[in-house]
């Protein structure tokens, strides 16, 4: 039996604390009213204004002095001054609007990053139950100990979804009564993106999971038990219904939950490519827990084959996930529709760090470092691999729903860092705690003997 070390508790109990705390930080601070905002924008424009005011100013009385007053003038003067004025409002509430929506975007993009890696893990699991794998029974119990998170992630997630339901804050801008109104667009998705079909359509994705996260770990711990393979078999059938189920609602889930905060844009390939993404974040969870447990005396029968099997999924996962990137980039860029193209024209204009970045971590880094045959059984390189995989996707959620919640206004403060804290020792808390109640080893799976064995 596994014995959750008090340093690894004390760590995650840590991240928990300070997480909080800057996540309650971030909330405190995000400016309440326009004038705070017109504080801020006055406090970053104050640079460029220094430079730009004495000159304008002595241009302005030059051409005055030189252009007769006249009623007209006079009327146009105004007419321009008031129309300015609301331009400087609309702008100011607007910047409002992203500044608020900081620290529950910086939740948001931490909440569900880290769900769905409990999900990739869960459908990776799944998938080794349908294929009757040999390789892999020896891990099953790590594979459940990092799905176990499904279920408090779950929970949070669905909490933040009603809290944008109910308005307390901007993320999905369709919400909006007045953009609703006026957004011919969203006003012609409204049958798809309402809320309570929205929200039904999220309950429903999130039990069904849970549910067979639940019953087919009570099966195979059941199954240890038992004096045939009833319960092997009721796990096969069991995952691949919930395979099938899966495919689709990973799929609208993808539309729901992040497409539908930019959704003036669409991609075909979305659903794949958000997909590949947690996938492969699921399966580098899967490694770094083995990698973790193998390091302190654990998973005895776990040898470098095994470990050599998780890093090709973790490499090859990350192709796949450069195909799709390159492949949905390349077709929705070379086609300049604009209304497809600018998802990308903001993301390289305003994000160039992160999007550029995300392409570098997800798909040079793997390549150096897990390409090589020998590097995927070193497990300090899978282990610098797996910090560097799991820190890009994050990123990658990052872009997907920052720009269109934030805009310009973002940068990596308390909110983003203390988020990703916050989750961090959650995972770790509940994974490992779930690792401690049952033995690590599966009994009686009918292909455990080979899992054991297992070499090539």
């Amino acid at each position: 039996m596994y014995t959750f070390s008090s340093k690894l508790k004390t760590f995650s109990f840590v991240l928990m604390l300070v997480g909080a705390l800057g996540i309650g930080y971030g909330f405190l601070t995000a400016p309440k009213t326009i004038q705070d905002v017109e504080t801020i924008l006055a406090a970053e424009s104050h640079g460029h204004a220094t430079h730009e005011t004495a000159p304008s100013s002595h241009a302005t009385e030059e051409s005055v002095g030189h252009q007769p007053e006249t009623a007209a003038n006079h009327s146009e003067g105004k007419h321009a001054e008031i129309s300015k004025h609301d331009e400087h409002a609309d702008h100011a509430e607007h910047v409002l609007h992203q500044l608020q929506n900081k620290p529950w975007a910086a939740l948001y993009v931490a909440c569900i990053f880290f769900m769905l890696i409990s999900l990739g893990a869960l459908a990776f699991y799944a998938i080794q139950q349908v294929a009757q794998a040999g390789w892999s029974p020896i891990l099953f119990r790590v594979m459940q100990g990092v799905t176990s998170y499904l279920l408090p992630g779950s929970i949070i997630f669905f909490i933040i979804l009603l809290l944008s339901g109910f308005h307390f804050n901007h993320l999905f801008i369709w919400m909006d009564e007045e953009v609703r109104a006026t957004d011919e667009l969203i006003k012609g998705k409204s049958g798809y993106l309402n809320f309570p079909f929205w929200i039904a359509r999220a309950g429903i994705f999130l039990v069904v999971w849970n549910l067979y996260q639940y019953y087919s770990r009570k099966n195979c711990l059941a199954q240890d038990e038992a004096n045939d393979n009833t319960f092997y078999k009721k796990n096969f059938k069991m995952s691949a219904a919930f395979l099938v189920f899966f495919i689709v609602s990973e799929s609208i889930m993808s539309w729901d939950w992040i497409m539908s905060v930019d959704p003036h844009w669409f991609s075909t390939l979305f659903g794949w490519y958000v997909f590949a993404s947690f996938f492969v974040s699921g399966i580098t969870a899967i490694q770094m827990v083995t990698i973790y447990l193998k390091s302190k005396g654990y998973l005895e029968n776990v040898n470098s084959s095994h470990i050599h099997d998780l890093s090709k999924f973790m490499f090859g996962i990350s192709v796949f996930w450069t195909y799709l990137w390159f492949s949905q980039f390349m077709l929705i860029w070379y086609s300049n529709i604009p209304e497809e193209v600018t998802y990308f024209v903001t993301r390289i204009n305003d994000f160039g760090i992160t999007f550029w970045g995300a392409f570098v971590m997800n798909f040079i880094f793997p390549i150096l470092l897990l390409i090589n045959t020998d590097f995927k059984r070193i497990f300090w390189i899978i282990v610098m691999a797996g910090i560097i995989i799991l820190i890009g996707h994050y990123v990658d959620f990052f872009n997907m729903i920052m720009p269109s919640t934030v805009g310009d206004q973002w940068f990596v403060g308390v909110s983003e860092i203390s988020s990703i804290m916050f989750f961090l020792g959650l995972f770790i808390y509940v994974v490992f705690n779930a690792l401690t109640k049952v033995p690590l080893v599966p009994k009686r799976n009918p292909f455990i003997e080979e899992s054991k064995h297992f070499h090539y």
